[in-house]
């Protein structure tokens, strides 16, 4: 029987977390949520972070869900409390995820507004490893520019520079990137960096603590992603969102139009 796993996110940076999954499991149908009509989550506030999510809830509450998967730091930093009242099945979130995995002494995170400004991570990591040096840096830009149909390589290789130039010159050991879309751009990251800087997608640490909640036989490695169990869902821009599904994921897919109800 297969587990039932939601996936939400602003738009398309839960494909990362979609992709770790996929790739080490095939017992899964996943119901992938995109509330593109409000990205980017990144500059709202507090209370309509709390108030998306209350309607994020909603939405999910008749999937029968075995499990969330908090893709949107942003919410994650803000509302993993209401998710997990109002669903009542196991969240596994981003920054809980990889704060237990921190290995160096200087830590730089890349981030949203909201969640640097929530502290979530610098609460997260030094909870549990003491004496850790945490650097954080707001990318407001990113992704909008990530979200972008057609990529405007000029402009992410600026701000990469941009965003990145501050933590390197604090000597950081590690780079947390603790935006679910900036994976997406990796590459463009890893090349401003010195190759003893480790970068960590969280991801891979949500993925890791879901598989050894819901065990699987044997660890696995598909070099194919198999999509057949997925559904997408999206707020607004079907059309453009099917172009990106095409576009990340090089496949074509139905995409669902979905009503949050909200005036936020």
């Amino acid at each position: 029987m297969n587990l039932k796993v939601g996936i939400f996110d602003s738009g398309i940076g839960g494909f990362t977390i979609l992709n770790s999954l996929l790739k080490t499991r095939k017992d899964v149908e996943v119901f992938y949520l995109a509330d593109t009509k409000r990205i980017p989550f990144g500059g709202k506030n507090f209370e309509e972070i709390r108030l998306i999510a209350k309607e994020i809830c909603n939405f999910f509450v008749d999937k029968n869900l075995d499990a969330l998967l908090v893709a949107c730091n942003t919410t994650n930093a803000c509302a993993l409390d209401i998710m997990e009242n109002n669903l009542k099945v196991p969240c596994f979130d981003l920054i809980n995820s990889v704060s237990g995995i921190v290995d160096k002494q200087i830590i730089g995170v890349l981030a949203t507004q909201t969640t640097v400004r929530s502290s979530y991570y610098k609460n997260a990591i030094n909870s549990k490893k003491e004496n850790t040096i945490i650097f954080q840096q707001e990318c407001p830009e990113f992704v909008s520019e990530i979200e972008k149909e057609k990529l405007n390589l000029e402009k992410l290789n600026y701000l990469s520079e941009l965003y990145l130039r501050p933590l390197i010159n604090k000597n950081i050991e590690e780079l947390i990137l603790g935006c679910s879309h900036y994976p997406l751009i990796y590459d463009f990251l890893r090349k401003k960096l010195d190759s003893n800087i480790t970068i960590i997608d969280p991801s891979v640490a949500l993925i890791k603590k879901f598989n050894k909640f819901f065990d699987i036989p044997k660890t696995a490695c598909y070099e194919r992603l198999f999509y057949e169990n997925v559904e997408f869902f999206v707020t607004s821009e079907r059309d453009e969102f099917s172009n990106k599904v095409k576009f990340w994921l090089g496949i074509n897919k139905e995409i669902r139009l979905v009503n949050l109800r909200s005036n936020v």
